[in-house]
Order: structure tokens, then sequence, then C-alpha cells
């Protein structure tokens, strides 16, 4: 079996940051058995990365034709993923007897997809940053939310 090129290693490398970090996000939200769990923002995050990936090595492709007219921009694609993640996002919300619920959920996919880009993207310091603090969000404000009051 040959042994994995420096190119394969650094795309693996990526998505597997991308999976961890989604995981970590994840668990809180499976942890509190909430719809979107460990799974979906691993998936989330991990496709976010994927899609990252995708788009920058075919810029690179493009750029390396040398071909003038061929314009491609990969912040397109980063356009695209966040939209689309707010589409799932926007699933995740639920009315249901005069209240809504899900916004925080919906909140976590669209912020674990940021956290897939910046992996794809190979800036582990600004996901690992990301994840903590959004941990601290979910976890930390949500402790500090159950003991304070409660706006009617």
């Amino acid at each position: 079996m040959a042994p994995l090129s420096p190119d394969t290693i650094g795309v693996l490398a990526r998505m597997g940051m991308a999976m961890l970090c989604g995981g970590l996000l994840g668990l809180e939200r499976q942890i509190r058995r909430k719809p979107a769990g460990l799974r979906t923002h691993m998936l989330v995050s991990l496709g976010a990365a994927a899609f990252t990936l995708v788009a920058f090595e075919l810029f690179d492709r493009v750029a390396a034709g040398g071909d003038a007219a061929a314009r491609m921009d990969p912040l397109r694609v980063i356009e695209a993923i966040v939209g689309g993640i707010g589409f799932l996002g926007a699933g995740s919300i639920i009315q249901a007897r005069g209240s809504v619920e899900g916004l925080t959920t919906a909140g976590s996919l669209w912020f674990v997809g940021s956290v897939g880009i910046a992996c794809g993207t190979g800036h582990f310091m600004i996901a690992w940053i990301s994840v903590c603090l959004g941990l601290i969000v979910l976890i930390g404000v949500g402790l500090l939310e159950r003991v304070l009051p409660r706006s009617s």
C-alpha cells in the first residue's frame, strides 16, 4: 500500500478536525436531548469543511489553468454553505402553543457550519477558539439562564 501524500494527510486532518469540533458542540445538544444532536452537528461541520475544500481545490485548478476568462470565487461557496445551513436551522425551529422552540439548536447548527468552514480552510486555531467559546455559551450561559428569572 502506498503511503499517503501530504495533500491527503492535510485533507484528512481538516475533515477530522471538522468532525471533532462538530462532535464537541453536538455532544452538548445530545446531552440536553435536542433534536439536532451529535451526528447532526458532526455532519454539518464535516459537510461545510468538504464543500470548502472542494471550492478551494476547484479554485486552484482554475487558477493553474491560467484562463483569465474563467473567474471563480470560493467565497460564493461559503455563502451557499451559510444559506443552506440556515435553511436546515429553520427546520429545527418549532412554534407550539404560543412559544418558539429550537432557536438555540438552529443557532448551534449555523455556528457549527462556520467551524467546519474554518477547518476546511485549515484555520484550526479559529475553529478551536470558536468551539471553546461556543461551549461557554451553550453550557455556561445555559446554567446562568436557569438561575435568572424568565420574562413573560
